[in-house]
């Protein structure tokens, strides 16, 4: 008995045991879907458009950005972080984590009538949250594309949606014009049209519209993403009258409305960081602020001291300003000088959400987030920022106009205006003097003048009349090698490879420079250098290149840009590439416009460039031009060019459709084409660039005597449409 009641207590004892051990092992299972939920963060990303690098109150204190200076400098501030320069592109990057060459959008903006949108096999970061247990709206700017229904953002990932489709939106009557004549309402909520909204400025509704999200949503429920993809600082210039008030004494006023938007973004941000604490988020939440591009200098932005401006591969139109806010950093109030790219946010917010990134195909972004929360190493170590075919210029000529076997054809109202000047000093001379013999020689510049034929260069230097004297008549390489300069050299073309001047020339006129010295092959090192703003003396002896010289891996002539390392090579045409200072004139281009430049801007135009090298990171602004000194990391970094051109997709940019007209649809920018017969336009429609089959067919069809013209206005907007950003 005694055994068996010691054996029943041992029993009972063990039972026990397994019952503590079932019963602590049930709460641990039971806890960790509260875990799971309470590590995802509640995620705010805020967009806002076309702020400038200098367009913050931590890099500029004019402007008044008090919550924007104190979120940034108790988070982290990203000061190497790179957008895109204009809109869609920033965007499609966003949503996608893809480079725009790998979505077709390499080339511009979707305009309203285009039949264009994000490729319908790439997934969304809002799905993927979606997919991770998020709750996913949108308020704001989309500009993504809405010819069809699935292009829309609720078809995208977006439990809600509720602003602009279009890019450039009235901020009061909500407006939105593709060309004269061709204007609709466009104010969205969800896939419908938000009629009654004219007189509310778009930013204060957008922000109320944000509050009542979090406001209605419960932050222990589900984890919230919000994307507040504001319209400022965009154009149209408007703000309400009590913003532009404190920047009363700006002369400039299209900076000073400009600085009235910003300010208002700032209030913008301050009410949705107050309701993030009001109503529990904010404990658990990650706020990050980026613009899309860079600032418009013409239009009130400022990207100083840095580079260029909106719509170029200049830094000033790539790199953005950037901020992480959150309680859940482990290192904060710090600046991070990592490489940070906008196709980074789609896998960093994925695994921050507790999804795998990798499951998505084809990213081009990195996870960032041990980079900006704990300042661990960036694992980007090179941003391609892109490749546009479409913008490659005429065979011969750049953006100034000069071709690659010599000078440039002087403009024809350049051209009457000098023999206009030149006649009346003849004129004046027959009067002083009565020498009829001037009177032939008036007679011709009269023929010269009302000729409607246009003239070659050589024409034109063979009947120039000098003032002066009349020299006898010189070679042709004589006059090339004493035309003087006043500019500061640029790198020579790789598209060429003509010989070089003899060193004697180069030595008896040190600021001569020919074409056929631009154009020359780059391959050698080179002596001087454009850092010094000074003539640069060319190569050191007058030989051409070996004749197993390898040619250059990539084309100069096509537009791209790229930054490995510390290096950064821009081929083709990148944009207006000026150092535009903070705009405090009252009216432009103003006195400003030659503070940057050491002489007066050359009468013809400089020698042919078509290839740029900088070290970012010891010349931020772009000011001393290595591609001469370093052919060797030109070749690196355009053999890189090469390799991402491998993966390109065809560019997609279609024309304008009709059918997307306002006034057929009540007067509202909505979708205009079916579902079924959107699933076919992949299959027929290649865009304007890629010749088809059926194109040819129809360009030489006799039917149509008009098809010529008709495809001659056709390119002639789309390419006047396409270079207007």
């Amino acid at each position: 008995m005694q055994a068996a009641a010691a054996a029943l207590a041992v029993l009972s004892v063990l039972l026990g045991l397994d019952g503590l051990q079932a019963h602590r092992a049930e709460p641990n299972q039971n806890h960790t879907e509260p875990k799971k939920k309470k590590n995802q963060p509640h995620i705010i990303f805020i967009l806002t458009d076309d702020q400038g690098f200098n367009d913050i109150g931590y890099h500029n204190p004019t402007l008044k950005t008090p919550t924007l200076d104190k979120l940034a400098a108790e988070g982290v501030t990203l000061e190497n972080y790179y957008v895109q320069p204009i809109c869609t592109p920033s965007r499609s990057q966003l949503i996608t984590g893809r480079y725009q060459i790998h979505t077709g959008l390499q080339h511009s903006i979707i305009r309203p009538s285009q039949p264009s949108c994000l490729p319908p096999h790439m997934d969304t970061l809002p799905e993927r949250l979606r997919q991770a247990g998020y709750a996913t709206h949108m308020v704001g700017k989309w500009h993504l594309g809405f010819y069809r229904k699935a292009c829309l953002p609720t078809r995208k990932g977006f439990d809600s949606f509720f602003g602009s489709l279009t890019g450039s939106v009235d901020y009061y009557s909500y407006g939105s014009c593709d060309g004269p004549g061709l204007c609709g309402y466009d104010l969205h909520d969800d896939e419908g049209v938000a009629w009654g909204q004219e007189g509310k400025y778009s930013t204060t509704l957008f922000t109320q519209r944000a509050r009542k999200i979090l406001e209605s949503h419960d932050p222990a429920d589900r984890p919230l993403f919000l994307l507040l993809s504001l319209q400022a600082v965009h154009t149209p210039l408007q703000s309400p009258k009590s913003y532009i008030y404190p920047y009363r004494d700006m002369a400039n006023v299209a900076r000073r409305k400009f600085a009235a938007m910003v300010s208002t973004v700032d209030e913008a941000v301050r009410n949705v960081t107050y309701a993030l604490r009001k109503h529990g988020y904010y404990r658990n939440s990650v706020i990050i602020y980026s613009t899309d591009n860079g600032a418009q200098p013409f239009t009130g932005g400022s990207n100083w001291p840095l580079r260029g401006r909106k719509g170029t591969y200049w830094e000033g139109g790539v790199r953005g300003v950037a901020f992480v806010h959150s309680p859940l950093l482990r290192r904060r109030r710090r600046v991070s000088k990592a490489l940070l790219h906008i196709t980074d946010w789609f896998p960093t917010l994925v695994a921050l959400a507790g999804g795998n990134a990798s499951e998505s195909r084809g990213l081009d972004g990195f996870d960032v987030w041990s980079t900006i929360s704990e300042g661990r190493e960036s694992p980007r170590q090179e941003i391609l920022h892109n490749i546009d075919p479409l913008h490659k210029p005429p065979a011969g000529t750049t953006k100034w106009g000069a071709t690659a076997s010599g000078p440039k054809k002087p403009k024809k109202k350049k051209i009457q205006k000098k023999k206009i000047q030149k006649k009346k000093i003849q004129k004046k001379k027959i009067q002083k003097k009565k020498i009829h013999k001037l009177k032939p020689k008036q007679k011709s510049a009269f023929r010269l003048k009302s000729t409607k034929k246009p003239q070659t260069f050589s024409q034109l230097k063979a009947t120039k009349p000098l003032p002066q004297s009349k020299p006898k008549p010189k070679t042709r390489a004589q006059a090339r090698n004493q035309r003087p300069s006043h500019h500061s050299p640029r790198p020579k073309s790789y598209s060429s490879g003509a010989p070089p001047r003899p060193p004697s020339q180069i030595q008896s006129r040190p600021r001569s420079k020919s074409r056929r010295n631009a154009s020359q092959n780059q391959d050698r090192p080179q002596s001087g250098s454009k850092a010094q703003l000074g003539p640069h003396p060319g190569p050191r002896n007058g030989s051409r290149p070996a004749a197993g010289s390898p040619p250059p891996p990539w084309d100069a002539s096509v537009q791209a840009a790229i930054r490995v390392g510390d290096w950064k090579l821009l081929t083709g045409d990148p944009g207006h590439g000026d150092w535009v200072p903070p705009q405090m004139l009252p009216t432009l281009p103003g006195r400003w416009w030659n503070l940057e430049r050491s002489v007066s801007p050359p009468p013809e135009a400089p020698p042919l460039q078509n290839v740029w090298l900088f070290n970012i990171t010891a010349d931020p602004c772009e000011r001393r031009d290595l591609a001469a000194q370093r052919p060797d990391v030109v070749r690196r970094l355009m053999a890189r060019l090469a390799h991402y051109n491998q993966s390109a997709v065809p560019v997609y940019f279609p024309p304008d459709d009709p059918r997307a007209d306002p006034a057929r649809h009540a007067g509202a920018w909505v979708p205009w084409v079916e579902e079924e017969e959107g699933e076919g336009e992949g299959g027929r429609y290649h865009g304007v660039y890629k010749k088809g089959r059926g194109g040819k067919k129809k360009r030489k069809n006799p039917r149509c005597p008009l098809c010529k013209l008709r495809s001659f206005f056709l390119k002639l907007n789309t390419g006047m449409m396409s270079n207007r950003i």
